[in-house]
């Protein structure tokens, strides 16, 4: 049961935004996923991973404690993921970057990835903190926004702020 339903994987006004890796991930590639144990709702049209669970689609990866897969279930043929909540020590990784949060939810319908709570997104040695992290994996924008709830999108709740560090390569001066 390791390869499991064909398709998945994670899912305001920004102070920082940014290209991801994932731009263009194949969220029709199959997903694969290691747990402590599952719980199959079919008549929800769920499955409930727990214990360390690891998932894994194309070159992307998302760790949590547990994990809640939402899925449809044609008469015939597999069933289709339409999305994942991960909850506890989630942690989504690419090729290039990783980033972490209390909670994650891909939607793998609308190709958006969104971490929230302590949220930390690593690139290099280049760092961003916030409480909301909505990445678009078809045009690969991310968004890191400083309040996680209350407010919207044009005016965010008040009092979050994001921090960061940018890393600047050595430059070679020109002679």
């Amino acid at each position: 049961m390791k390869r499991f339903l064909a398709c998945l994987l994670l899912v305001g006004t920004s102070a920082a935004a940014q290209t991801s890796a994932l731009r263009g991930h194949d969220t029709d590639a199959p997903i694969d996923f290691d747990a402590a144990r599952i719980e199959v709702r079919n008549a929800d049209s769920q499955a409930v991973l727990s214990g360390d669970v690891k998932i894994r689609q194309s070159d992307m990866t998302l760790d949590a404690d547990n994990v809640t897969i939402f899925y449809d279930r044609p008469k015939t043929g597999n069933p289709t993921v339409k999305r994942l909540d991960a909850k506890g020590n989630v942690r989504l990784t690419s090729p290039s970057e990783n980033a972490t949060g209390r909670y994650g939810i891909y939607d793998v319908t609308q190709k958006q990835i969104t971490l929230i709570g302590d949220v930390v997104l690593k690139q290099g040695d280049s760092q961003l903190r916030g409480q909301r992290l909505a990445i678009d994996l078809d045009s690969g924008r991310s968004t890191l926004d400083g309040a996680s709830r209350g407010g919207t999108d044009a005016a965010p709740a008040a009092g979050g702020r994001v921090s960061g560090r940018f890393v600047v390569p050595p430059r070679n001066p020109t002679k």
